[in-house]
């Protein structure tokens, strides 16, 4: 990007005038009633439906859902599946959606399941990666947030905290990332922007001070069968970050406020995949984040105790 980023003064972090103007731009274009609720219905079948909380935005309503086993028990272990912490990672809510309607009862009697298929639902509306207030709920999973979305799912999980089993959260990466979402970033924050290179493929990210490298290998070896792994750029990185693995990179999750780091769980992965690629379909991104899950939940399950 070599032109100014249209909102703000460079080298000025945002404000409220900015933050308002940001927002005035954007329209939604597609109904989390539609997409999500309405998909959800179905399932409450087999699974407990409930919801978790509700954020209101300028007079409109999103009550925030989570499906759960219908025979939890508290001697099970526990797996959870999170998506669309960012709105506009697409493959991440529907990939959720579709684990519980094809597969959510494979671990029946086995393990209780928790899924949030849908974390931001704004943004999900207008594709957006920031909540209504310009910040990025996946730098705020931390008690007292400031971000509605990441206070009410740490909320929603705190009880589980130290007793979950394995927790995958489902993101994906898109050519916005770097047209839109970094330089709004970098304006947003009074710094410049320094433009990367979107990885094409699927890659996960583990917790560099938690790593689970033999966890995260599994993933990638599934996924792998399904769409193609990102390869390093020139300089050996993923997004400016040093490969643990092909395909697996190491982040500061938990400091970070990363989802993926609530639960404290034993085994934690963050997915990335990228529908833009001329080498995937959207709909190979959404099997390539149920194979993911799938995968998550083999190796947790089948690992020795301890």
């Amino acid at each position: 990007m070599t032109h100014p980023y249209p909102i703000g003064t460079a080298g000025q972090p945002w404000g409220p005038a900015e933050i308002a103007s940001w927002r005035a731009g954007i329209t939604p274009q597609r109904r989390y009633a539609d997409d999500v609720l309405a998909a959800v219905e179905p399932l409450r079948t087999h699974f407990a439906v409930s919801e978790y909380g509700a954020l209101a935005y300028d007079g409109e309503q999103f009550p925030l859902i989570a499906i759960r086993s219908r025979d939890w028990r508290d001697d099970l272990p526990t797996l959870v599946v999170t998506g669309g912490v960012h709105g506009y990672e697409t493959s991440g809510v529907h990939g959720a959606l579709a684990y519980v309607r094809d597969h959510g009862r494979e671990t029946a009697g086995r393990a209780n399941l928790l899924v949030v298929p849908c974390v931001s639902p704004w943004a999900y509306e207008r594709i957006q990666r920031w909540n209504r207030d310009a910040l990025d709920p996946n730098r705020n999973f931390r008690a007292g947030s400031p971000a509605g979305e990441s206070a009410a799912l740490v909320a929603l999980l705190a009880p589980l905290h130290g007793r979950v089993l394995m927790h995958i959260d489902l993101h994906e990466t898109t050519d916005s990332d770097e047209a839109e979402f970094r330089p709004a970033l970098a304006a947003r924050d009074g710094v410049p922007f320094e433009p990367d290179v979107v990885p094409d493929g699927f890659y996960l990210v583990d917790d560099a001070d938690h790593p689970q490298p033999d966890f995260q290998r599994a993933v990638i070896d599934a996924v792998a069968r399904v769409t193609h792994i990102a390869p390093p750029d020139a300089n050996g990185h993923i997004i400016g970050c040093p490969l643990q693995s092909p395909g697996v990179i190491s982040f500061a999750v938990a400091k970070k406020g990363l989802c993926a780091a609530i639960t404290g769980a034993r085994f934690a992965t963050t997915t990335e995949v990228y529908p833009d690629s001329p080498r995937t379909t959207p709909q190979q991104c959404i099997e390539a984040q149920v194979t993911a899950v799938r995968a998550s939940i083999a190796y947790a399950l089948n690992a020795p105790q301890g």
